[in-house]
């Protein structure tokens, strides 16, 4: 299967569960709009949410998958079984005293860490530490769900990972639905939304181990004990979980400064639901399907085949979120306008401050993706202390700017912070790879990348000038239906402009398409000598 076929693959299940998400967001703007509710659960949800990513996500793609691929090169599926069992042992055991912990000290984390801005609210602090005590569990089975993702994506079968998430947005919106049939209080929701979530965790974690068990492996429980292969794995997994996770880290910062503000919390999360959108389909899809493939031909010493992944993976990205970016800066209004605008969210105003903080992160989408496609370089090198530091540099980054903003702009202060951190973050890591010689120069791609930079512009100037001229089908008095085909047959047309320019350009040829996607059909590109001295 070609490179731009799996990230397809993987792709559709993440597109899948982001389309499903606005729908889920839509219903929350209008069922709790930017009050102190909403401000109470999207801040007691980033809370597991980023132990999530820290500690699944980010820690297993990085360090697991690449000991896992090992293991079934030297062991074949036994020896990989046996792995699998003792890591399983020994996360099920963390996890659930890591949780019985966390459950205990809630109010403190919550007060300390989370929302110190809440701690003077009684009732929104009271709220927010109930919400985050309900749904904390779901940290243990996201975090055995992301192993077991992580088997399959090394056993080449991407799409039930990519479609478990799916079920979260299921159950969510099924909440919402119930919950404006029974005409619930905002509280109320809140506390089913919780709930649900903390069942979206059981059904994913059962929807990935079905799956394992189809590829043909049994994970049975072993007693947690700490072998060579799991000390190698922890050794991998702290700084590779610090640096996979630089991007939650960061919200949750911005979460903990943001609660000083009213309203800003929700703010935060509305915007992000949306450039979540690019970011979550290419790449998550890139990261995902990237590591994998990497970690294969660098094991096999491939080095040529190791660096036309890494070559046609930022190809990819830049080609698709260019576009995104210059679209999200400049039609950040009417977007949120037609996604949110209704209910309790109209009522709050919220529209100019989640469009602003909106316009911000689209600035930064660009580097949040660079970020999951240089970081495989270094993880399948299983060089994760690298990346961890140029982590703790982000945050730092992120923090210094965040404090500096937020009390003149608040909370696009934050995004603007997030943004500036995520470019130091990528510029760091591919200065590096550049001087260890890990990432050859690709004569196309430096062309390319200029031209695409060219093409973004060409439409983001022809947007700004249509989104004007349609200002009264695109503004708050206008009927959804005519907010909606308008926005719509705007962003075709863009992107169709996007297209016709870089093709015309050379920013993109059909020769590059038709070599991408036929990729991997054919035979691998013969081993080439180890030549560099710390691969």
């Amino acid at each position: 299967m070609s490179l731009v076929k799996k990230f397809a693959t993987v792709a559709s299940g993440t597109l899948m569960s982001r389309a499903l998400g606005f729908g889920r967001e839509m219903l929350m703007a209008a069922a709790l709009g930017t009050g102190p509710v909403a401000d109470a659960f999207n801040a007691a949800f980033q809370f597991p949410n980023t132990f999530r990513r820290l500690f699944a996500e980010g820690a297993f793609n990085a360090a697991f998958v690449p000991l896992f691929a090992k293991e079934i090169e030297t062991h074949g599926t036994e020896g990989a079984k046996r792995f699998s069992e003792e890591v399983f042992g020994v996360l099920f055991t963390a996890l659930l005293a890591l949780t019985i912990v966390m459950e205990l000290s809630m109010p403190l984390i919550v007060r300390y860490l989370v929302a110190p801005g809440f701690a003077g609210i009684p009732g929104k602090f009271d709220t927010t530490v109930t919400l985050a005590t309900i749904m904390f569990p779901y940290l243990i089975c996201m975090s055995l769900g992301a192993m077991m993702a992580g088997m399959l994506n090394s056993l080449r079968r991407y799409f039930a990972a990519a479609v478990a998430p799916v079920f979260l947005n299921i159950i969510l919106i099924g909440v919402l639905a119930y919950a404006w049939y029974k005409g619930s209080d905002a509280l109320t929701v809140g506390y089913g939304l919780s709930w649900g979530v903390l069942a979206a965790g059981l059904v994913q974690l059962a929807i990935v181990w079905v799956a394992v068990r189809h590829a043909g492996i049994s994970i049975g429980f072993r007693r947690p004990k700490m072998t060579p292969a799991v000390k190698r794995l922890l050794i991998l997994a702290l700084p590779a979980a610090i640096t996979g996770g630089i991007t939650q880290i960061n919200q949750l910062i911005g979460t903990a400064i943001a609660s000083a503000q009213n309203s800003a919390v929700s703010s935060l999360a509305y915007a992000d639901r949306i450039y979540q959108l690019p970011l979550g389909v290419v790449g998550v899809a890139v990261a995902i399907v990237l590591l994998p493939e990497l970690s294969r031909a660098l094991k096999s010493g491939n080095l040529i085949e190791a660096a036309n992944l890494q070559n046609r993976s930022v190809e990819f990205t830049l080609f698709l979120t260019l576009p995104a970016a210059a679209a999200l800066w400049v039609m950040s209004e009417p977007i949120v306008r037609l996604v949110y605008e209704r209910g309790a969210f109209a009522a709050n105003n919220s529209t100019p401050t989640v469009a602003a903080i909106l316009a911000i992160f689209g600035l930064g989408l660009p580097a949040f993706v660079l970020i999951k496609a240089f970081t495989p370089g270094y993880f399948a090198r299983e060089d994760t202390r690298t990346p961890m530091m140029f982590a703790a540099i982000s945050v730092a980054v992120n923090v210094t700017t965040a404090l500096t903003l937020f009390p003149e702009m608040g909370a696009p202060g934050i995004a603007v912070a997030s943004a500036v951190a995520g470019w130091v973050n990528a510029l760091m890591l591919l200065g590096v790879l550049i001087r260890r010689g890990h990432w050859g120069r690709d004569v196309p791609l430096m062309k390319r990348i200029p031209r695409l930079v060219l093409s973004a512009i060409v439409m983001g100037v022809a947007l700004y000038f249509a989104e004007h001229w349609f200002a009264v089908r695109l503004g708050r008095g206008a009927p959804l239906v005519v907010k909606a085909t308008t926005l719509l047959a705007l962003v075709a047309g863009g992107a169709l402009l996007y297209f016709i320019t870089a093709f015309a350009t050379g920013g993109a040829d059909f020769g590059m398409i038709r070599r991408n996607v036929k990729r991997g059909s054919g035979k691998a590109a013969p081993p080439a000598p180890k030549t560099a001295p710390d691969e």
